[in-house]
């Protein structure tokens, strides 16, 4: 780990985002809710101090969909090859709240917030120790691959997601 990166991890403070059970009075992290892949932070992904790069963190991000998309039934690879659809990316808000550095083990968590006939809303966060470092909401849009306009996300994997 870089010098910076080692010092980074002991002055900031850490922010964490707790939901509350109302069933107990202990807290339960965000990557208990939603769909979770681990992702290591090689050199590649970060400055010459070890941190990770703030435009790291969104293929982290894209990563996670990709996995949680599989993990619900349907590859990338299916979609435009079965369903001629693919997903494009509309809009992105993305917070940075402190830095993950060289050699984390991270979090990358995708929960569905609001999904519409062809657009779906995503929050994803990337987590370490259950501390949040970045929170983003993505819109995502489906459309054909034949013109890139958009079209109904595919039935099979609306209801999918629905239930």
């Amino acid at each position: 780990m870089g010098i910076c990166g080692d010092n980074l991890k002991k002055k900031l403070l850490p922010i964490v985002f707790l939901k509350w059970n109302t069933t107990s009075s202990l807290p339960f992290s965000p990557e208990d809710q939603a769909f979770s892949h681990p992702v290591r932070v090689y050199y590649q992904d970060t400055d010459t101090g070890g941190v990770v790069y703030h435009a790291s963190y969104l293929n982290f991000l894209e990563r996670a969909r990709y996995e949680w998309l599989r993990d619900i039934g349907f590859s990338v690879d299916s979609l435009i090859k079965e369903h001629k659809t693919i997903f494009l990316v509309r809009s992105l808000n993305i917070e940075y709240f402190k830095p993950a550095v060289l050699d984390d083990l991270l979090q990358v968590t995708v929960e569905v917030v609001d999904m519409s006939r062809s657009r779906i809303t995503l929050s994803q966060q990337v987590i370490r120790d259950q501390i949040n470092l970045v929170s983003a909401t993505i819109h995502v849009v489906c459309v054909s691959v034949d013109n890139l306009r958009p079209i109904r996300i595919p039935t099979p994997l609306f209801q999918q997601i629905n239930s």
